[in-house]
């Protein structure tokens, strides 16, 4: 955040975190303020400031009108004074309003009040003369200035007008024009736009480029008061004035923030602002104080950072901030001006250049060598990450979150290119100093310094420079303006050229072997690449032609600046100075390889090193400079430049190529001295009378010469472009000098044609005189031409034979038929055609008279066999097959093979054939004929096709043919040639013994291993498994890893053992390395370092120990070739590695103390005494304790030799060293002497030696490691009584510790405490008594301690020790002893506790009863608990009922569960039912839940509802249950429903929307036990049927797809196809939008006006398995064939589906049959329940169906009838009178009825006044004492 700190002297430090956090952080550190300029005390206001684009110059002018100039670092270097308009009214006449510098910072523009602006020229330099370039005047003051762009000056002026002055022109125009004052004027960051403040608040926005953000222009805004303050960030727009206000404004005007200052007493009215170079900060000035703002991309707004205030500044009236951000400056009321160094932070990289971050997005780089700066900022303002400076510090790299900066430092040139994170992997490469190449993933990108796009980008996997050259506008080429090429590799054998510029391809070369390099020229014309076979090729890249140029290329380079190329070919300096004529090439003998070619100061010279010397060679500048001036264009110098050239090879090749060029660009003169120099005489004369010509046109019409047409006709014919030479004439009518032309070239045929085109009167004259040419030229074939053009074909045939063309005569003769018909003419040319043997076109002759058989001779004669052929099928067949032979052989004696065979074929000779096939080498078709014919004597010809297919490598068939042509030898032998041993085995195998196919490949191996082929004999020797030969073979020919590689294979568990060996015999040899490598894979690394050191390789030890031994062992072998060296050299050594330290600690520890001595004393003199205290150690070791003694006190240890002394008794010597050398060690002494003398028991000597040594505790720990515990104690208390405690307690610690033994010592302790009286004492002793043998002793200590801590202790320690005794004696089990002391001490609760831990309730309860009843509960809730832990339920629930039904639930055991709270209230028993319940529809077994309902009721408490509907439900999913057999569970859940209901109509929850639910769900149960009932009865089929339909409405609550499918199958079986048909293909539409997971797919056509619903839920998966759906799809498909069902539900009188309760018309409900379910219409039956009503006929139906299933005497319907009517929807049924029991009969009708008035309604069966429906119990009495009347 931007801080303005207090002025101080030291440096500029960044105080903050060294990150750049995404929100945007400027600061001005301490200290970095400076008073640049300060005038004397009092008004010298600083009205203006400005900093150059440059940033080299500051400019101050205060009311003096003085324009002060300063450089960066503040100091005064420069000033001058401004003029008024007029002089006339002086100096004084005007003030300075603004000031700005021009874009170049040569100029600067000052605004004054006098109506004028002047524009002063001050230079580059200081002390540059000032001058006025331009002014502008004005018609009123001019108060602001801005400098956006170079010539154009923005200014406002007094009467409101923005104006815009061009310092080219001298003048100015205005922009736009406001009414009111022009207060402030400023631009937005790129320049491009500006904004005004006017005196009446308004903001005006104008933009000269919107650079596409579409912004609008004009007034945008009114600040409430004037805007003397005005700031445009990136973001938004900042405008304060005189209110203490600063509002920010978005783009568009609206208010962003506003920061109210009003209220501060201290604020002032803000007079300035000013914007950082990246928009992104803004400082506003006031009264002593800066406010700065800095916008928040994260946010989208301005956070005020802490303003900076100055006491004594006064008002700020100027701000400036340098253009790179580093620096704003402050100027104010008094003539001060403030600069604040402004940097976020600033870095040193490399200590070479500094980093100074100015802004999240601008970076300053300074060099600190050279002192130039580079300003590195993002033009998008995003934030800078960490630049780099690359490329041997000459290239920046810098990366934001969306793009990449790059920038050249020498030539100051900057790029930022769009550029997507990639995690900071790109590699860049600068060789090119016009272009960055960045590799990433795979893709090459070319960023051009200097330019914001990216130049190109292409897909390579190598980015080596060498293999990507790239080359922009390197040298200027005529007519070509940007010129930009690149060739880079595709893969490693092809090369891609493109065109940068114009982004397209420009050609592809394809190689056959690896390139290594390449480069284009400077032109992009021509490409030179290497391959790996070290062959030069150059690729022309217009013409596309590839050239090899060199052989054994390892040098190669194009001349810098030239298109001359250097290279070097063995022992040749190669260099070709004309490339374009690559043959010609100068050679020169080398020595040495080239390194390096320089071109400076007009001289071209190739560096050569030649051993150790450097040497150059020069290459001929002038040969050079002729390419270069060719590529200029300026051939006058390349003709003057070969002019001093002698002749030779390459000058030839300049000549040309000059010539060529010259006539191109039509500089004749030129090109006729190429001409001329070349020798080409022709050609010169040519072009010096083309030259005549010229000159004399241009003297004669002025102009270019060249562009006459005569000159263009002449270069045309030099061309050989005669047609254009010919046009060039004809356009300007010059028909004679064509004809002339064609006429000198002897082209008569052209000649006449233009004669003719153009109607010459000399036409006839020429064709005369060209017949007379061509007869005395002897042209005769043209003269007989020019006959046949005339028509005279007899003239023209006798023209041809005297010309001896006999076939041209033939081949008129044939086409005119009157030649035909003269035998004189046609002998004549037939007779001329044998002559000559032109027997094919006699033939043709002969045939065209009809001369068949002379036609065949010839044709025979002339080998013309086609013609032959075709004559003879239609005048000779018998000849025909004699003709294809002789064809074939005629074919064969051409040696055309190939045709030969067919013919051959054609005349059955197969032989011939066959021959002819091999011949051809068409070994194919030999094959095939050879294999077609039947006879043995094609068989030779096996041998001959399998040679070939051998010798192709198709050794299969060669095989086959070899055993065919019984030739298996020859196999075996085509096998072994080509080393495939193992089919030749196999082959060998079949036709030789075993001990035949060893020796064969034995014998062969051995002559393979004589020719050096050692891979072959090694596969034969592994072939017959004989290994080990081969392993030999190896051996004997020093061929180790080939022996190794075997042994790996065959012998795995030989190989280290081999290695180990062959290492040995290396070893032996002198061969090291190769030893090395053996005893390393041997795994003996230890060998290889002795086999180095015993050699003195101590280097190659280090190596192999470094490298394969442990992690010390290196150190070693550097410490034992130290030890080798010796002296200096071994220190040196050791100081390398350093291990030198080391090394001393190792020979010291090693015993090589002369070694450590000498590597000390030359080293590390302080390691000294070291050694010799571990000498001295060793003596000590070693007995030699005098030595030792020395050693000792020369390192400075005498105490170390005291205790040696001391170790091995030698008191006196020890007393002696002691005394001399290290008085503190007597005592030392005096205490060793004391542990022996008590060793040897002694004691009364020891005590007194220790206690000499004032060591009581030593005597103390003596005498109780002696367990003389009374003499401890006593010098204890002596010497030590503050621990006598601490002893005693150790005592007793001791006495448990050593059992009973100790115990009866610490009992008697307690006794002798007790008597002493010390009671406290006595009762810790007897507490600590532990012993686990003896439980008697310690209840009888913890006993005692307890009465005695009760007798004489206080209660609070006698509470404390009963405390701790109770939980032992209950450990102990005596329950009774502990709750006795802890009733003692009024503890009820403890004594409670001991009881029921002891399980003594009733004692427990008795005390509580007694002493506390308040623990009566307490005890009794333990009590259960405790019955719980133990499972005694049963005794539970005599206890707590509800507890012991919980267990009981907990455990599973729900009968006990039910049957313990059935005992219980109704409340509690549904309770668990319920729970019971849940647990059973969990476990899938919903039919227990129905019989536990159906048992105990089903009560209507809301809380069940779920249970209930979840019960419903899961029914309705069961499978398999719409047969007769499954009545009794639908008639159940019907029971169960009617039940609840009836509970619901009598609780708060009647007609509520459950209630209703569960009124459907009875209905629903009753339709199901209705249908269960009717399918039992074969007569009721149709009313299951209509059963099964009318639950199609009750889909919401039944499985949609099992409904459909029911009710499908139900109708199928009732005949009923179309409703079956509509059903069953419902049912597989929701079966396929189950698989798909939604119902949204279904069609509802079908279903329209009906009440069947359209929105159910969506089945969790279907009711029926994948077969039976597929039967039903089946069946469907079926149906949908037959032209008879119709897809139409069936209608009723209502025109309504029948099925339907609602009519579509009318919308009238019917009520439903109780039986069917089908609207009640017509014929009906009421009941008295409300809603309840049956058709007629299907009651009766159902009546007489029922009645005559008793009659068949069925036990089902009897059990049916009584089922059924016991169920809650019961109905009645009528039966005949028997003589049986009328009161049996009676009551159960009457039961009967009044179940039916209670249930459904009666049917005329009233129930009597007053009487209420009998319950379910009654009724079921009735019913049976009604089956008991029937049976």
């Amino acid at each position: 955040m931007l801080q303005l700190s207090p002025e101080a002297q030291t440096p500029p430090r960044f105080t903050g975190s060294e990150s750049l956090s995404a929100e945007l952080t400027l600061v001005i550190p301490p200290g970095t303020a400076a008073v640049m300029a300060r005038e004397p005390d009092g008004a010298a206001k600083v009205t203006c400031m400005a900093w150059a684009p440059n940033s080299a110059k500051f400019a101050v002018c205060t009311v003096d009108r003085v324009v002060l100039l300063y450089d960066e670092q503040g100091e005064r270097r420069d000033k001058f004074s401004t003029k008024p308009a007029d002089s006339k009214y002086g100096k004084k006449s005007y003030t300075v309003k603004s000031m700005a510098f021009s874009p170049d910072s040569t100029k600067i523009a000052i605004a004054q009040t006098d109506n004028i602006i002047f524009v002063y020229k001050i230079g580059e330099d200081w002390g540059d003369k000032k001058v006025i370039c331009n002014k502008f005047v004005q018609t009123s003051a001019v108060t602001c200035l801005l400098w956006p762009a170079e010539h154009s000056i923005v200014f406002g002026l007094a009467e409101g007008k923005i104006r815009v002055a061009n310092t080219k022109t001298n003048k100015s125009s205005t922009i736009y024009g406001t009414e009111s004052y022009v207060v402030s004027l400023t631009s937005n960051v790129s320049g491009k736009g500006i904004l005004s403040g006017h005196a009446d608040g308004t903001v005006v926005r104008y933009f000269f480029d919107d650079e596409g953000s579409g912004e609008s222009q004009g007034k945008l805004l009114t600040h409430p008061c004037t805007p003397y303050t005005l700031a445009w960030g990136t973001n938004s727009i900042i405008v304060a004035g005189c209110d203490k206000k600063i509002v920010a404004y978005g783009k568009e005007g609206h208010i962003l923030q506003t920061f109210d200052y009003s209220r501060d007493r201290s604020e002032k009215e803000f007079t300035v602002a000013a914007t950082s170079p990246s928009g992104q900060s803004v400082v506003l000035g006031s009264y002593d104080r800066l406010r700065v703002f800095n916008w928040s991309p994260r946010r989208a707004a301005w956070d005020e950072a802490s303003p900076k205030e100055i006491p004594n500044l006064y008002t700020i009236t100027a701000l400036a901030w340098k253009k790179d951000g580093s620096r704003l400056c402050a100027g104010t009321l008094c003539g001060g001006v403030e600069q604040f160094d402004c940097c976020l932070r600033r870095s040193i990289y490399k200590n070479k250049f500094e980093m100074t971050y100015v802004g999240l997005s601008q970076v300053i780089v300074k060099n600190l060598s050279t002192g130039t700066r580079v300003v590195l900022k993002s033009h998008y303002g995003y934030e800078i990450d960490e630049v780099k400076i690359m490329g041997r510090d000459r290239y920046l790299v810098a990366h934001t979150t969306e793009t990449l900066l790059l920038g050249d430092l020498t030539s100051n040139r900057l790029s930022e290119v769009a550029w997507q994170g990639s995690g900071g992997n790109e590699k860049f490469f600068f060789e090119n100093e016009t272009v960055c190449m960045v590799f990433n993933a795979g893709e090459l990108t070319l960023v051009e310094y200097g330019n914001n796009e990216i130049l190109g980008s292409v897909r390579t996997e190598f980015m080596n420079p060498h293999l990507i050259s790239v080359r922009l506008n390197e040298r200027r080429q005529r007519g070509v303006d940007d010129n930009k090429k690149l060739a880079y590799l595709i893969d490693i054998k092809t090369i891609a050229i493109v065109d940068l510029a114009g982004g397209y391809n420009l050609g592809t070369v394809s190689h056959d072997s690896k390139i290594d390099w390449l480069e284009l020229n400077e032109t992009g014309r021509k490409l030179l690449f290497r391959d790996k076979k070290l062959r030069l090729n150059l690729f022309d890249i217009e013409s596309g032609v590839k050239t090899t140029v060199l052989s054994f290329c390892s040098y190669v380079q194009w001349v810098p600046g030239s298109d001359v190329v250097v290279a070097q070919n063995r022992g040749n300096l190669c260099v070709w100075y004309n490339i374009d004529s690559p043959e010609r090439v100068t050679m020169f003998p080398l020595r040495g390889d080239v390194v390096d070619l320089e071109r400076t100061n007009g001289k071209t010279e190739v560096i050569v090193t030649e051993g150790v010397n450097t040497v150059s060679y020069t290459l001929d500048e002038g040969l050079i400079e002729f390419g270069t001036a060719i590529d200029d264009g300026d051939y006058h110098r390349a003709t003057a430049f070969l002019e001093t050239l002698e002749m030779c090879a390459e000058t030839e090749a300049m000549w040309k190529t000059l010539s060529k060029l010259s006539l191109e660009a039509r500089q004749l003169h030129i090109a006729e001295r190429c001409f001329a120099a070349l020798g080409d005489a022709s050609k010169a004369r040519f072009l010096n009378e083309t030259n005549k010509i010229a000159d004399s046109m241009s003297k004669e019409y002025g102009g270019d010469g060249t562009e006459h047409y005569q000159v263009k006709a002449r270069l045309a014919m030099l061309d050989k472009n005669y047609k254009l030479a010919e046009m060039y004439y004809l356009e300007q009518n010059a028909i004679d000098e064509v004809m002339e032309m064609y006429q000198e070239l002897h082209m008569w045929d052209d000649c006449i044609a233009v004669a003719e085109a153009k109607g010459h009167p000399e036409l006839d004259n020429l064709r005369r005189s060209y017949y007379s040419w061509l007869m005395e030229t002897n042209q005769n074939e043209k003269a007989a031409e020019v006959k046949e053009s005339e028509a005279d074909y007899m003239g023209a045939v006798n023209l041809y034979l005297k010309a001896g063309l006999p076939a041209k005569a033939a081949w008129l003769a044939m086409s005119r038929d009157e030649l035909l018909a003269s035998s004189d003419v046609i002998n004549h040319i037939t007779a001329a055609l044998i002559k000559g043997e032109f027997y094919e076109r006699a033939g043709d002759l002969f045939e065209k008279i009809k001369n068949n058989q002379r036609a065949l001779d010839c044709y025979r004669k002339g080998s013309a066999f086609r013609k032959a052929v075709e004559l003879a099928r239609v005048a000779f067949p018998s000849e025909v097959v004699k003709l294809e032979e002789a064809w074939g052989d005629y074919l064969v004696q051409q040696k055309q093979m190939d045709a030969a065979i067919n013919h051959y074929i054609e005349s059955g000779c197969s032989s011939k054939a066959v021959e002819a096939a091999i011949g051809a080498r068409q070994w194919k078709k030999a094959l095939h004929i050879v294999e077609l014919q039947e006879d043995r004597s094609s068989a030779k010809y096996y041998l001959k096709i399998a040679q070939h297919y051998a010798s192709i490598q198709e050794f299969e068939v060669a095989e086959r043919l070899f055993v065919k042509g019984d030739h298996i030898k020859d196999a075996i032998g085509m096998y072994t040639q080509a080393g495939r041993w193992e089919q030749a085995h196999k082959l060998a195998v079949k036709c030789m013994t075993q001990d035949e196919v060893s020796s064969l490949y034995i014998s062969r191996a051995y002559e393979l291993e004589k020719d050096g082929k050692y891979k072959e004999a090694e596969r034969l020797f592994v072939t017959i498994s004989e290994p080990d030969l081969a392993i030999t073979m190896y051996k004997k020919n020093r061929m180790y890893d080939d022996t190794i590689r075997l042994v790996a294979i065959h012998h795995k568990d030989l190989l280290q053992e081999t290695h180990i060996h062959l290492a040995k015999e290396l070893e032996v040899e002198g061969r090291f390395q190769e030893a090395e490598y053996h005893y390393i894979e041997g795994q003996d690394w230890k060998a290889a370092v002795n086999m180095y050191g015993t050699n003195d390789m101590w280097e190659e030890a280090y190596r192999v120990s470094k490298g394969h031994g442990t992690a010390s062992a290196h150190k070693q072998v550097a410490y034992l070739w130290a030890k080798n060296l010796g002296g200096e050299a071994a220190v040196k050594l050791l100081n390398k590695f350093g291990l030198l330290e080391m090394a001393i600690d190792f020979a010291a520890e090693n015993r090589s103390f002369d070694f450590a001595f000498e590597l000390a004393r030359l080293s590390m003199k302080e390691k000294i005494p070291q050694i010799h205290l571990k000498n001295a150690m060793f003596l000590e070791d070693e007995g030699k304790f005098n030595e030792a003694e020395v050693e000792f006190i020369k390192a400075g240890k005498p105490k170390e030799a005291v205790m040696m002394y001391i170790h091995i008794q030698d008191w006196s010597g020890a007393q002696r060293v002691a005394e001399a050398h290290d008085p503190d060690s007597v005592a030392d002494v005096l205490v060793g002497q004391a542990k022996s003398c008590f060793e040897q028991k002694h004691f009364q000597k020891a005590e007194a030696f220790l206690l000499r040594a004032q060591r009581p505790e030593l005597a103390i720990k003596y005498y109780k490691d002696a367990e003389m515990w009374s003499d401890a104690m006593r010098i204890c208390k002596e010497y030590l009584p503050n621990k006598l405690g601490l002893l005693q307690e150790e005592y007793e610690k001791e006495a448990v510790k050593k059992g009973k033994r100790g115990v009866e010592g610490m009992v008697e302790q307690a006794r002798e405490w007790e008597q002493s009286g010390e009671y406290a004492r006595a009762v810790d002793c007897y507490l600590k008594v532990k012993d686990s043998s003896n439980a008697a002793l310690l209840e009888k200590c913890w006993m005692k301690a307890a009465e005695l801590s009760i007798k004489f202790l206080s209660r609070e320690k006698a509470v404390d020790v009963v405390q701790a005794v109770g939980p032992r004696l209950v450990q102990l089990r005596k329950y009774s002893a502990a709750a006795e002391l802890y009733l003692n001490l009024d503890l009820i609760k403890e004594a409670v506790d001991t009881f029921i831990e002891g399980e003594e309730w009733n004692k427990a309860k008795r005390v509580a009863k007694e002493l506390d009843p308040r623990l009566e509960g307490y005890v009794d809730q333990c009590y259960k608990e405790h019955l719980k832990n133990q499972g005694k339920v049963d005794s539970l629930v005599g206890v707590d009922v509800m507890a012991a039904l919980d267990m009981y639930v907990e455990r599973g055991q729900w009968e006990k569960c039910i049957d313990t709270a059935s005992k219980q209230n109704f409340k509690v028993l549904h309770k668990y039912i319920a729970l019971y319940a849940t647990h059973l529809i969990k476990e899938g077994e919903a039919e227990k839940v129905l019989g536990l309902y159906a048992q105990h009721g089903a009560p209507a408490n809301p809380q069940n509802f779920n249970i209930y509907r979840r019960l419903f439900l899961e029914l309705m999913s069961l499978h398999d249950r719409d047969s007769a057999e499954v009545y009794r569970m639908w008639a159940d859940l019907r029971d169960f429903l009617h039940l609840l209901c009836e509970n619901l109509t009598k609780s708060s929850e009647a007609n509520s929307p459950a209630h209703e639910d569960f009124e459907q769900m009875l209905v629903i149960s009753h339709y199901y036990a209705t249908r269960s009932a009717a399918k039992g009865i074969d007569q009721l089929g149709a009313l299951a049927a209509k059963l099964s339909i009318s639950l199609l409405r009750h889909t919401e609550f039944i499985p949609a797809d099992k409904a459909f499918y029911e009710a499908g199958l139900a109708a199928k079986a009732a005949g009923w196809e179309n409703m079956a048909f509509i059903f069953l293909n419902r049912f597989l539409d929701l079966a396929d939008g189950i698989d798909e997971g939604t119902l949204d797919a279904l069609d509802h056509t079908d279903f329209q006006d009906t009440d069947i619903p359209f929105e159910v839920p969506l089945p969790s998966k279907l009711h029926v398995s994948v077969e039976k759906r597929e039967e039903i799809r089946d069946w469907v498909l079926t149906v949908s064939m037959d032209q008879r069902v119709e897809q139409v539900l069936p209608r009723d009188e209502r025109d309504t589906y029948e099925a339907s309760l609602v009519a579509a018309n009318t919308g009238i409900r019917s009520l439903p049959c109780v039986i069917t379910g089908y609207p009640v219409l017509r014929s009906k039956i009421e009941f008295k329940r409300p809603g309840m009503a049956a058709n007629k006929d299907d009651w009766n139906k159902f009546l007489m169906a029922t009645k005559q299933a008793e009659k068949a005497g069925e036990t089902w319907g009897t059990r049916f009838s009584s089922d059924f009517y016991e169920a809650p929807e019961g109905m009645e049924i009528g039966f005949k009178s028997s003589s049986r029991s009328a009161g049996d009969l009676e009551s159960g009708v009457e039961a009967l009825k009044l179940s039916l008035g209670r249930v459904s309604g009666s049917v005329s069966v009233p129930l009597p006044e007053g009487q209420q429906a009998c319950p379910v119990s009654e009724f079921k009495a009735g019913l049976a004492a009604l089956h008991k009347y029937k049976h």
